[in-house]
């Protein structure tokens, strides 16, 4: 999996969420994101200590924001193929795991739909 779609990356982050990772770096050097398939903390980014969280043998690696590995799960991947993420950050509390919660901001997950045929031709459908 590439993670350039025609020169587009899969992930980004705002000029605030990469103030809130260094600030979060501070105290755990060494962190990854992980975008949350729904349950209990919904579909948000969770940033984890990287020698806390094992990453499964289908999670996707979407690319890096501020040096920083994103993950996705292969089968919420196979659903979001054809968007772009784009990490930001809002006021409120992050996820009960992630080490956003309790600074009083918490990441986000924007997104955009790749567009141009950068994530893949649709095919034509013959309408009946």
């Amino acid at each position: 999996m590439d993670s350039v779609v025609n020169g587009e990356p899969r992930v980004l982050a705002t000029d605030v969420a990469l103030d809130l990772i260094r600030e979060i770096q501070k105290d755990y050097p060494d962190i990854l994101f992980h975008q949350s398939g729904g349950c209990c903390d919904g579909s948000s980014p969770m940033c984890y200590p990287a020698n806390e969280f094992m990453i499964g043998d289908h999670d996707v690696k979407l690319g890096e924001i501020g040096g920083v590995p994103v993950y996705i799960s292969g089968s919420q991947f196979e659903v979001w193929k054809h968007t772009q993420l784009i990490i930001d950050v809002v006021p409120g509390r992050g996820g009960m795991f992630s080490l956003d919660n309790g600074r009083e901001k918490r990441f986000l997950t924007r997104s955009r739909l790749f567009g141009g045929g950068e994530a893949c031709e649709i095919p034509s459908v013959a309408r009946v």
